[in-house]
């Protein structure tokens, strides 16, 4: 959690709300807040993450079941939608998160 504050400039609480708010979501390691790297660029969250949770959660996922998904290999892809979203396969991944939905 202190190393997600330091690298975007906010305090611990302000990321506590991040995740609150459904903007980032986050697992408990060892009693400890984590928080993949994977959903940065530099200091930034990743553009289409914030959209792509939203999407997971209105099509019915838990925070543990979005987690799975987000870290989930797309065999014809050969990469998870976390690694997608660093790159042009960024919106095929709301895509298919959309399509899960239904």
């Amino acid at each position: 959690m202190s190393q997600v504050s330091s690298r975007m400039g906010f305090s611990n609480s302000k990321v506590l709300n991040l995740i609150t708010d459904e903007r980032l979501l986050a697992v408990r390691r060892d009693g400890q807040v984590a928080i993949p790297a994977l959903f940065f660029d530099g200091p930034e969250i990743t553009k289409h993450l914030v959209g792509l949770i939203k999407v997971l959660f209105d099509g019915g996922f838990s925070r543990d079941e979005a987690m799975k998904w987000l870290f989930e290999v797309q065999d014809d892809l050969g990469i998870c939608p976390a690694e997608a979203l660093h790159g042009h396969q960024a919106r095929e991944m709301v895509r298919r998160a959309q399509a899960q939905a239904f």
